[in-house]
């Protein structure tokens, strides 16, 4: 089974700014030394920022750049998205088939929005998914803190079963690569 993993949404305008998302720091941490240990073992590194024409978030301004502090290496692939769904409208399905991908790690931001579309749609069309517990964030909301939310997510993702693809979880320190 090859892997890849996959980094949603890591964003400037989204961390590094007030208020930061829940866990921020330990979640830039944690998605390096994922992303650092699937290079070394040959593990495609896909990074999706999200656009938006005419905002902060527009393809290449300041806010739709990747956070700071992420490693990110030249082998690595970029691709863009507009919706929640990092394969709806995205060359995503395409580079993970042209590669023989069949498990992706998921990371990334935002919990309910995009990592749980991306996640749901994976696991629709096939794919083994391991969402990494610890590596996947948002702001708090009205009804719900960051913290709530992704714990939330990590318990009932890995309960939908009528998916093609299963839905697991795995800790950032338990992710390895043969």
């Amino acid at each position: 089974m090859k892997s890849a993993v996959v980094v949603i949404d890591v964003q400037r305008i989204l961390f590094e700014g007030d208020p930061l998302p829940y866990a921020a720091g330990e979640v830039i941490q944690h998605i390096n030394q994922i992303t650092a240990k699937a290079r070394h073992s040959q593990v495609p590194v896909i990074f999706v920022q999200h656009e938006a024409p005419e905002t902060e978030i527009e393809y290449g301004s300041e806010g739709w750049q990747l956070q700071s502090d992420l490693k990110v290496a030249e082998t690595d692939i970029l691709i863009r998205k507009t919706t929640p769904d990092s394969f709806l409208n995205t060359n995503l399905q395409n580079v993970l088939s042209a590669d023989d991908v069949t498990n992706l790690l998921v990371c990334g931001y935002a919990t309910e929005y995009c990592v749980d579309s991306t996640v749901r749609r994976a696991a629709a069309l096939g794919y083994s998914v391991q969402l990494v517990e610890d590596t996947h964030t948002t702001h708090d909301k009205d009804h719900a803190t960051g913290q709530q939310i992704r714990a939330h997510h990590n318990a009932t993702l890995p309960d939908l079963t009528s998916f093609p693809g299963k839905i697991t979880l795995i800790s950032a320190a338990d992710v390895e690569f043969s």
